[in-house]
């Protein structure tokens, strides 16, 4: 199941990845010759989902290879790259359609209409059938891109009540109050999600683990003295790394230790670990790794 879960989103991966990359051109071309900074603003918010897309395809591909002694967990953490690469550039390009649609307001340009509507219902429908195609993402990057073209849809769903309000009448400033908004709302969420991006990078605790519940867990089994060291990280928001020190108590025979690691492990297999290490001491010991 692993296996076929990894090849179908490689397949998504890539048929996303080609799909949003020929809309980005079309975009690009398209808001040229409407003279529509809103389609201009998705034509480069567009293409920073390409770079994250194509990131995703070529770490998804690299990852098949496994872990090497340079890369010991393997390359499943690359992905958080692509996704921080990909914030950056909703950020940068953000901040200058901004500045494009700010002056587009001070001085109002006419958009061709017809040509925002047709490009509009080509923009819902391929970035809405790319953005089913991910629905099912599990690591970070992949929900960063799939929440991008979702937005898109969202954002060419507007460009089309616009160009239709323009085909009846000639209100200047709609067009660029339409860039603002979108490129305001894009510039909210890739921001929160760079945070969370950046949690991950510095390796933060994921969501739906806590460190507390765990070590609960852990200290209720009879022969668990106490816990120390213990530390919690995920490589890329899917795969999550789990390692701490268990002092041992009351033990009479080595099948006591046995029987706790097994225990032990019961508990830790109910979470999303691709890793976990447990150092089991004696309650005579002394860890030379405690304060």
């Amino acid at each position: 199941m692993p296996h076929d879960h990894h090849h179908h989103s490689g397949r998504n991966l890539t048929i996303a990845f080609f799909l949003n990359l020929g809309f980005t051109i079309l975009e690009f071309v398209g808001g040229l010759l409407t003279n529509s900074v809103a389609i201009l603003s998705d034509a480069l918010h567009d293409l920073g989902d390409s770079i994250s897309l194509g990131l995703s395809w070529y770490l998804d591909r690299k990852s098949k290879q496994g872990r090497t002694e340079q890369y010991s967990f393997g390359y499943h953490r690359f992905s958080l790259l692509g996704a921080l690469i990909n914030s950056l550039v909703l950020i940068g390009g953000s901040v200058y359609i901004i500045y494009e649609a700010v002056g587009r307001i001070l001085e109002p340009q006419h958009s061709n209409a017809e040509g925002m509507v047709l490009f509009a219902i080509l923009g819902v429908s391929v970035n809405g059938y790319a953005a089913w195609k991910l629905s099912s993402g599990k690591t970070m990057n992949e929900r960063v891109v799939s929440w991008h073209l979702l937005e898109d849809v969202l954002g060419w769903a507007a460009v089309l009540v616009v160009a239709i309000v323009l085909l009846f009448k000639d209100i200047h400033y709609l067009d660029p109050a339409l860039s603002m908004a979108i490129t305001l709302y894009i510039l909210y969420n890739v921001v929160r999600r760079l945070k969370d991006t950046l949690h991950l990078f510095l390796q933060g605790v994921p969501e739906g683990v806590t460190i507390k519940d765990l070590e609960l867990q852990l200290l209720s089994l009879p022969k668990v003295g106490s816990l120390h060291h213990t530390h919690l990280w995920s490589l890329e928001g899917e795969h999550h790394v789990f390692t701490t020190h268990v002092v041992l108590k009351d033990i009479q025979s080595f099948g006591q230790i046995v029987e706790t690691k097994r225990q032990m492990k019961a508990i830790l297999k109910k979470y999303p670990f691709s890793h976990y290490t447990i150092e089991t001491e004696l309650d005579e010991e002394r860890c030379e790794l405690t304060d």
